[in-house]
């Protein structure tokens, strides 16, 4: 056998044959390029994922909507993106600011009014030139902020002497596609000769009357250059009207078409999650052209809530703008509807279709004619997580509308209200501690590295001294920081708990949507506004980035994070 074997090894590289040899040797190498090229497009294609973070998995998604700013304050779940964050800042959309020079300087009094001239008679809000000079010490009293529309002056009943008037703005700096709204009152002063002077304006919302609804944000708004904006930009200030839509109709209701997801794992799941899935289904109700039935009552984690317990029974209007949502999308509130189906599914034959497999893409519901399409999810974790309705081949068509879902504007509000009390011009300084300072096999640096000695070595060449500084933390003991009050004049969200206590107006609207209960100011609140004061200041020095060169997420992960 050895014999036998050596010779045919030896025959086969015979001189006669070097030929078929070569071309066979040419063949092989062929074929071995070509399956080394199949292996190197395989593991692309199924490793590549494109920048458009819609179409990311539910792992990297996660990690990109918790980015707030350059990986400082996205730890721990706390506050996630939503639609306005991906709105780009169209410097040209806001270049028709308002100027001084814009204002016309007319005298109100000139030497021939002056011999009518009546000083008792109260100050007229609505005088053009009244109003110009309110607008003039409006500009010079706050230089920070851009200004865009002024509302006209209202009259201030039972006084003599002030007005109340309401502009739209921006902070110079502001980094976010919004506006915002301010209104306050002025005490305007008449001399022996009637010539007025705007003497004082009040605190921020302080000029209740020239307080007024805005219009549909689908009708858009007149801006100062006069030109209709052909889209919708938060805006904060306004009254907020996020009633419940109701069907006005029985033949209305009989001739919709409706979408609903039932049960699940997704409940008291972080903020995160819930969103990946609630705009899964928003997704899957906008391809079918169903308006999504949605379960406004919330389960808010334990990893946000006071009690340290998962929380049930909190309106999804306390952390979202529903406003814009019912505006923008085609949703309707789950109790009312399952009245209205109550009421009238029998009488008009409504035919109900049942989806018990995440696994029926969107695509074979297309066709579906019933009146109502119910995806109904077992038990079992993760295959009764919604977001999985939008995985595999449903990710090419059925995308998440993040545009649609913004932050309530009632949190917006009070980030505004600090912001202006801080006349707009404050620097931002996080400091992350907690259990992460306490766990120095993690984190060996970090609880040295956030002590007020080294915070302060850090600033000294960051922020000038004597600046106010907004410090946005989860220190639970905010006295640790006092040694900064030598070199600035220090802020904390608990400074302004009179924005949230039992006079405040959220307190009082949040009530009413509890059905008369108090609401209380929940850690996802806090965490939510304490991050977007601090993104608002005009210089922002982050935990992660600037204080230590630890990891956000612990040893090792720096670069994963990076990445």
């Amino acid at each position: 056998m050895i014999g036998r074997s050596t010779f045919s090894r030896t025959a086969s590289f015979r001189p006669e044959n070097s030929g078929q040899n070569a071309v066979s040797l040419i063949g092989n190498i062929s074929f071995s390029l070509f399956v080394a090229g199949v292996v190197i497009f395989t593991v692309i294609a199924a490793t590549y994922e494109p920048m458009d973070p819609l179409f990311h998995p539910s792992d990297k998604i996660t990690t990109f909507l918790s980015s707030t700013s350059n990986a400082t304050l996205k730890s721990d779940d706390s506050v996630v993106k939503t639609g306005e964050d991906f709105m780009a800042a169209n410097q040209s959309v806001f270049a028709g600011f308002i100027n001084i020079t814009d204002v016309e300087t007319t005298e109100i009094n000139s030497e021939a009014n002056q011999l009518d001239c009546e000083v008792t008679i109260p100050i007229d809000c609505k005088d053009p030139e009244v109003f110009h000079l309110m607008i003039k010490a409006t500009i010079d009293k706050f230089k920070d902020i851009h200004f865009y529309k002024f509302g006209k002056a209202a009259t201030v009943e039972g006084t003599s002497n002030s007005c109340d008037m309401a502009w739209r703005y921006r902070p110079k700096d502001g980094k976010t596609a919004a506006f915002y709204k301010d209104y306050r009152r002025f005490v305007i002063e008449k001399s022996e000769n009637c010539s007025v002077h705007v003497i004082g304006i009040g605190e921020y919302h302080s000029g209740v009357n020239a307080r007024k609804r805005k219009k549909s944000l689908k009708s858009g708004f007149q801006n100062s250059s006069g030109k209709i904006d052909d889209f919708s930009l938060p805006l904060v200030g306004e009254a907020v009207n996020d009633s419940l839509p109701v069907v006005e109709s029985e033949n209305a209701f009989k001739e919709g078409k409706y979408l609903v997801y039932m049960g699940g794992g997704d409940r008291c799941k972080s903020m995160n999650h819930f969103l990946w899935s609630f705009l899964c289904a928003l997704g899957e109700a906008q391809y079918l052209n169903r308006t999504l039935v949605m379960d406004l009552s919330l389960c808010l984690s334990s990893i946000y809530s006071v009690s340290g317990q998962n929380e049930q029974g909190k309106d999804f209007r306390f952390y979202f703008d529903f406003e814009h949502l019912k505006e923008a999308a085609s949703v309707l509130d789950q109790v009312q509807f399952w009245a209205d189906w109550g009421k009238w599914y029998k009488k008009n034959a409504l035919n109900l279709h049942l989806v018990e497999d995440f696994r029926v893409t969107p695509t074979k519901l297309v066709d579906v004619k019933d009146t109502l399409i119910m995806r109904k999810f077992g038990k079992v974790e993760p295959d009764n997580y919604w977001y999985r309705v939008c995985e595999g081949d449903a990710e090419s068509v059925v995308q998440r509308p993040w545009h649609l879902l913004w932050k309530s504007r009632r949190l917006m509000e009070i980030v505004s209200a600090i912001a202006s009390r801080l006349n707009w011009d404050y620097d931002a300084l996080h400091i992350e501690r907690g259990y992460k300072a306490r766990n120095k096999q993690v984190w060996p640096n970090l609880d040295k590295d956030t002590s007020p000695s080294s915070i302060l070595s850090t600033l000294q060449d960051k922020i000038e001294q004597g600046r106010n500084l907004y410090i946005a933390t989860n220190e639970p003991d905010v006295s640790l920081l006092n040694p900064l009050k030598n070199k600035y004049t220090t802020h904390f969200l608990d400074e302004f708990k009179d924005l949230w206590d039992e006079s405040s107006e959220w307190y009082s609207e949040t009530m009413k949507l509890n059905g008369g209960n108090p609401v209380e100011f929940d850690g996802y609140m806090r965490a939510s506004v304490d991050t977007e004061v601090f993104l608002r200041g005009k210089k922002q020095v982050e935990t992660f980035n600037d204080l230590t060169n630890d990891c956000r997420d612990g040893i090792g992960t720096c670069n994963i994070a990076a990445s």
